[in-house]
């Protein structure tokens, strides 16, 4: 998965990027201090692959990745080039989803590009942004359309499809708030639009307000923006989750009982995604090794055994299944087995988050 971070300069992006990937990209006090987009690759904390890895003594315990690309900030006019566009805008193409962070604090040492703090403006400047450059492409492909449905007309849906998106584009609305029908929608996700792309609005918050942030009404302006349009929120502190870095596990574990933090900012942002992409994970598990896979709600058995290999889901024959708890209750898949939790699943069988799997294929 690779999540987008974009944000107008000077809002913490980047000192976010640095805290939850430990890559050491720039953070300094000024705009397009990131020109390029820094990368960093992030294991998703599962604690039950711990568990596994301990009930079967693995050799080796294998995590799903996120990858976090920090992409540079933009300022108003960035699809037409201002600043640093073009490359912000080629870049949020090559993503599955963005997280927006939105400035919500208050600091006479941090310039804010336009001079004072307002999120919904924020916000509203790069949604702009990427719907104007949304507009341009569906122009364009309305006028190779149009040319094209002189000699075919089954063309005439998309054309449709294609007018449908450019009226939401210009009452200003992101294309993600339409209303589409599974077919609509199918094609829309082809056309790569930018505006498109599920959005998790990270509302950065000072220390004072890291542990009820909610209560801050900058942050309740952005919930109230996210959830009309269904987008994901997640409040965090980038200064805080700096400070965090330096710390051991136990040690972070202490200092966020302290303030009363029940999880840090790169877990909310990392459960935030899998929500808004609807994804869940399943495991397997043996001596060799334990291991996590990310799939999408919704897959069946021998979709899931493709994610391991493409021979696993053209010779699929059954997935030997149990669930995650019960396995642990039982505490060996013997046992397990004995107490009939283990399941026999065949090819119309949808795959549950936590379910751990052996799967049985033919060469």
């Amino acid at each position: 998965m690779k999540l987008g971070m974009v944000g107008l300069p000077n809002v913490g992006k980047s000192t976010l990027f640095n805290a939850i990937t430990k890559a050491g990209a720039q953070a300094e006090n000024y705009p397009f201090c990131t020109i390029e987009p820094n990368v960093g690759v992030v294991q998703v904390p599962d604690e039950r692959l711990q568990v596994l890895h301990d009930m079967y003594n693995s050799k080796k315990t294998i995590y799903t990745t996120i990858e976090f690309y920090d992409i540079a900030g933009l300022v108003k006019g960035a699809s037409k080039g201002e600043g640093l566009g073009n490359q912000f805008l080629s870049h949020i193409r090559e993503v599955e989803a963005i997280i927006h962070v939105v400035r919500c604090f208050e600091d006479d040492n941090v310039v804010h590009v336009d001079g004072k703090i307002g999120p919904l403006k924020d916000i509203e400047t790069i949604n702009l942004e990427l719907i104007i450059a949304d507009l341009e492409l569906i122009e364009r492909r309305i006028v190779k359309t149009t040319k094209n449905l002189k000699g075919d007309k089954g063309l005439q849906k998309e054309l449709d499809i294609l007018n449908k998106v450019k009226a939401t584009l210009e009452q200003g609305l992101s294309a993600r708030t339409m209303d589409l029908t599974p077919e609509e929608a199918d094609f829309v996700k082809t056309l790569t639009l930018l505006s498109y792309k599920p959005v998790i609005y990270a509302a950065n918050v000072s220390e004072e307000d890291a542990a009820g942030g909610e209560d801050n009404a900058l942050v309740k302006e952005v919930q109230e923006f996210a959830a009309s349009e269904n987008s994901g929120c997640a409040v965090i502190c980038a200064k805080l989750e700096a400070e965090l870095t330096e710390l051991d596990e136990e040690e972070k574990a202490v200092f966020l009982e302290e303030l009363g933090i029940k999880e840090s900012g790169l877990d909310k942002l990392i459960k935030a995604s899998y929500s808004l992409l609807n994804l869940i994970s399943f495991l397997t598990a043996g001596e060799p090794e334990v291991r996590a896979w990310t799939i999408k709600k919704g897959t069946k058995a021998p979709g899931a055994a493709g994610k391991i290999h493409s021979d696993f889901e053209r010779g699929f024959i059954r997935a030997e299944t149990v669930a995650y708890t019960d396995l642990i209750e039982c505490g060996s898949m013997t046992a397990a087995k004995e107490k009939g939790l283990v399941r026999s699943e065949g090819k119309e069988y949808v795959v549950k988050d936590g379910d751990v799997i052996l799967f049985r294929f033919n060469v």
